[in-house]
């Protein structure tokens, strides 16, 4: 089921964009539609320029395409931006050494650190007499 709904387009990003519906909802365009129009997209980003949106209601959420986009199919639009990198192999190899370094802070033979402070915490508290008075309860001040 798709219905005709305007909207104000919030945000243009690599995947596509974002659009608030006039109802409140939030739809998001794919990225054909968006090089297929994107003055259109940039113009009611920058002027709060109302647009015309065929939304689709799919599993995944909503979908939004220009109203006239749907009748005449778009070319085979290229993205104007270099492809997302979603890996950075340099980025990894550090986390990887990083992990590698740490690996001694907590060896898997002996307790956790914060186990290790806790048990440290209990002998130390053992040490000094409990905080009670003759009936037993904890002294909470005047009374």
């Amino acid at each position: 089921m798709s219905a005709t709904v305007y909207g104000n387009v919030i945000n243009l990003h690599a995947m596509g964009a974002t659009i608030r519906l006039e109802d409140g909802r939030l739809a998001a365009a794919p990225l054909i539609d968006v090089e297929a129009h994107r003055t259109s997209y940039q113009r009611s980003l920058t002027a709060r320029k109302r647009l015309p949106f065929t939304v689709r209601e799919e599993r995944a959420g909503r979908c939004a395409m220009l109203a006239g986009a749907l009748l005449e199919e778009p070319a085979a639009a290229t993205p104007s931006a270099a492809p997302v990198m979603l890996t950075d192999d340099a980025f990894e190899e550090r986390l990887a050494d990083y992990l590698r370094e740490t690996e001694e802070w907590a060896p898997p033979d002996q307790p956790q650190p914060f186990e290790r402070h806790l048990t440290r915490k209990r002998r130390r508290a053992a040490q000094f007499p409990n905080e009670t008075g003759s009936s037993g309860q904890k002294y909470r001040g005047r009374s």
